[in-house]
């Protein structure tokens, strides 16, 4: 069986200005949906969406939001299905990184990652869901990481974020299953993003993953028909540097 969305489609992808979630909100458009971007970063956002209007007239929202909200959450989802139309897919993409040792880290930057990365995908997830589950039918993918499986010194609040945001895909997976609402978590490796510095660029980094390889693995989800569901996919560069 394959399922019948509505026409148009439109998809919400959070931190949608920038590395993977521009990538994603880009491929989601060249495959006909219409995309609603947030990101708590005006500047960027507001590029993002002049540089897509400008290739796809009429198919894009954005507004800036912070997940960290769930007033702010709420009050984002209820616009894009105001001005555009019900949400059929989330990409559930916003994440930061702070990095240090676990006794140097202090607890505003531990609360930063896990507000962002778990809880902020947590009122997101919900927020769409509940909206989702009336029409019987949806798609969640959240992104996670190969971090959510493999902890590394240095990574004590992101891997404890992302740790727990598969968890949390898990077993939203097998809360909506029943209900028509597909939930996927998508466990990227290394990807060349802002997350390696300043310039978004190192300049050893050709092996690493780039943003649009795992907005490939995003919309090829959703052409899988409405009787499988790929719950899981790890992503990993082919060739990493040799240790």
């Amino acid at each position: 069986m394959v399922e019948v969305l509505p026409d148009p489609r439109w998809a919400l992808v959070t931190g949608g200005s920038l590395g993977i979630g521009r990538a994603t909100a880009e491929a989601l458009l060249e495959e006909g949906w219409n995309v609603a971007l947030c990101a708590r970063s005006e500047g960027p956002l507001a590029e993002a969406t002049k540089e897509l209007e400008g290739r796809f007239p009429g198919r894009v929202l954005a507004r800036p939001a912070d997940v960290r909200s769930e007033e702010a959450v709420e009050a984002l989802v209820e616009w894009v299905e105001a001005e555009g139309g019900p949400i059929d897919c989330l990409v559930n993409n916003a994440g930061i990184g702070l990095f240090g040792a676990v006794d140097e880290l202090s607890g505003d930057e531990w609360r930063q990652v896990l507000d962002t990365n778990l809880t902020g995908a947590f009122y997101v997830l919900t927020a769409v869901a509940r909206r989702m589950r009336p029409r019987g039918q949806g798609w969640i993918v959240n992104v996670a990481s190969l971090a959510s499986r493999n902890p590394f010194a240095g990574g004590a609040a992101y891997n404890a974020s992302k740790f727990g945001l598969l968890g949390l895909s898990d077993a939203a997976m097998l809360d909506l299953r029943p209900h028509g609402i597909r939930v996927s978590a998508i466990l990227p490796g290394s990807v060349e993003t802002h997350f390696a510095g300043p310039s978004g660029r190192s300049a050893d980094s050709d092996w690493k993953l780039r943003p649009e390889d795992v907005a490939r693995a995003i919309v090829d989800f959703l052409r899988y028909p409405g009787r499988a569901l790929p719950s899981r996919l790890e992503l990993r560069p082919s060739r990493p540097p040799k240790r």
